[in-house]
């Protein structure tokens, strides 16, 4: 119960950030909001590498190896986009640190659902 207050604080933390950098008045743009779309594709490869993968013995495989490369593709596109919004002037580069911040914060916090609740035990996401 701990690891999901944990992660629940953690991910407030991290949506507070990207908020902060579209709401403050300073900034007041909302094109980084965009970044949400990558938080909600981000797992997906995952869970299809685990349902197509039946050999979880394997020390690796080609399909899970292809999630990891999409995966990586998905959160590499997800800190360049502020970036490359904040070179085209479309927002300060101050929302660009709190987006990036975010999103850092946002990413480890999925990272640490799949290493806290990806086990396979008996208290697992897969049972939700």
């Amino acid at each position: 119960v701990a690891a999901l207050v944990a992660l629940s604080f953690s991910g407030a933390i991290g949506l507070t950030f990207l908020m902060l950098g579209c709401a403050l008045e300073y900034y007041g743009v909302y094109w980084p909001l965009f970044v949400l779309i990558f938080y909600f594709i981000c797992p997906i490869p995952h869970f299809i590498a685990k349902r197509v993968s039946d050999d979880s013995d394997a020390a690796s495989s080609a399909c899970r190896e292809l999630a990891y490369f999409f995966t990586t593709g998905i959160v590499v596109s997800a800190f360049g986009f502020p970036i490359i919004l904040a070179r085209v002037e479309a927002i300060k580069w101050g929302a660009c640190g709190l987006v990036l911040a975010g999103n850092a914060v946002i990413f480890l916090t999925i990272l640490g659902f799949f290493l806290v609740f990806g086990r396979g035990d008996d208290f697992s996401w897969e049972q939700w």
